[in-house]
């Protein structure tokens, strides 16, 4: 799969400075387009539908952060011209929303991709471990325990058989609704992207870095989005009224801090200095 594969949505002037959005698991760059048309005035927004999401096509085999990473960066190199006459496009400033902040989070802590972040503005993103529920970790339990005997088995019959588990009424009982409503590659992807935490990593990430969550969301806790402020060293908050799409919900408050961030990344520590 290559960059020219993804469908994209581009807004703004030709030669204005290019900004990527990545939408969340489960989306598209339907809900991202809102907010690149308000940025569309200053600046050239790229929104990517990521593989098996939107009118892009599935990986062609299981995909987890480092893949898409990977691709985000061969778009950013091959398919935005912001104008210049530079070799590569890099560094551009990135918005990420829920899974696409954790894409965002891994390319700025880890090389090769460091070079491609100017900035990061992350909207409800995940990546920090959650906290587990009992419920949950009861489920993860059952489910290892149900699989371990399957693995068990000769090479040519596992794969038939971890595919009939995987479709039994039990598994589904242990999975959860986004899980479920996967099959074939796309479920693979799934669990090999949510499964990657980056707690141990994003304190390596050194560019200004914007987080926005809304106070009511059930899927990224208030601790997620704080251990990410207080382990960033150039990190800010932003609390919105809303849940896990806030920026949707408050449009015109996103739009106008992140617009103010771009511009003006590092906040004057001393206002009576300016």
């Amino acid at each position: 799969m290559t960059s020219t594969d993804l469908h994209r949505s581009v807004t703004g002037p030709a030669d204005a400075p290019a900004v990527l959005l990545l939408h969340g698991w489960g989306s598209s760059t339907t809900h991202m387009q809102p907010l690149a048309d308000r940025l569309s005035v200053r600046y050239r927004t790229h929104c990517i539908d990521l593989p098996g999401h939107g009118h892009s096509p599935p990986p062609p085999e299981p995909w987890g952060v480092p893949e898409h990473a990977a691709l985000v960066a061969a778009y950013i190199d091959n398919e935005i011209d912001d104008g210049t006459d530079d070799e590569t496009n890099a560094p551009l400033p990135v918005i990420g929303h829920s899974n696409g902040g954790r894409i965002a989070l891994y390319m700025a802590s880890h090389a090769p991709y460091t070079e491609y972040i100017r900035q990061l503005v992350l909207l409800a993103p995940s990546g920090i471990k959650p906290y587990r529920t009992l419920s949950t970790r009861v489920k993860s339990t059952v489910a290892r325990t149900v699989k371990t005997p399957f693995t068990w088995l000769p090479e040519s019959l596992q794969a038939p058989a971890l595919d009939w588990l995987h479709h039994s009424l039990l598994w589904q009982a242990l999975g959860s609704s986004d899980y479920n409503a996967l099959s074939g590659v796309m479920r693979d992807t799934f669990v090999r992207t949510v499964t990657h935490h980056l707690d141990d990593d994003v304190h390596r990430i050194n560019v200004p870095t914007l987080v926005f969550r809304g106070e009511d969301d059930a899927a990224i806790s208030d601790r997620q989005v704080q251990y990410l402020v207080d382990h960033i060293p150039d990190a800010g908050r932003v609390d919105l009224p809303g849940g896990h799409y806030a920026h949707l919900q408050a449009l015109d408050t996103v739009a106008a801090a992140v617009q103010h961030f771009l511009a003006h990344p590092h906040p004057d520590p001393d206002p009576a200095s300016s």
